[in-house]
């Protein structure tokens, strides 16, 4: 039996949303995600207009389709591992004080297989501790880090 799950969760970036976007963008990604290099198929200066495709790779090739973008505030991809998984991920930031941001991520996966349903339930029960590694990540790589 294959499964969904929509999972939403914040961290805090001390950075003001205009900056703070930059960082969940595919190229701003390789700024502070280990191993994370976005492959463009057709080169591409913004590598946040809606209809940018770009891929990744880890234990297997993911395909990303850039959906919406409000820079400064949203980002919205559709993602797909062939035979794993497929579905969206947005992240929207809102102001949080002078230099701060408030970063809400949302995972909307369905597994395509029954193996992938079992590693999906993983990641949707890690998910707090996944989004905590994001705000570690970024505080480490020094862009969280008041200028």
């Amino acid at each position: 039996m294959t499964v969904r799950h929509t999972l939403t969760g914040r961290l805090s970036v001390p950075l003001p949303p205009e900056e703070a976007f930059l960082l969940f963008t595919p190229r701003g990604e390789e700024r502070w995600v280990e191993g994370w290099r976005p492959r463009f198929p057709v080169p591409t200066a913004d590598d946040t207009a809606p209809g940018t495709v770009f891929e990744t790779s880890h234990a297997e090739t993911t395909t990303w389709v850039v959906l919406e973008r409000h820079p400064g505030h949203r980002v919205s991809y559709a993602r797909v591992t062939p035979g794993v998984q497929a579905g969206t991920v947005t992240v929207t930031l809102t102001a949080d004080g002078d230099r701060r941001s408030t970063v809400e991520v949302t995972y909307d996966l369905t597994a395509l297989t029954p193996g992938a349903a079992e590693d999906l339930d993983r990641f949707a029960a890690g998910y707090p501790a996944f989004l905590r590694s994001w705000q570690d990540a970024i505080a480490h790589a020094g862009e969280g880090r008041p200028r």
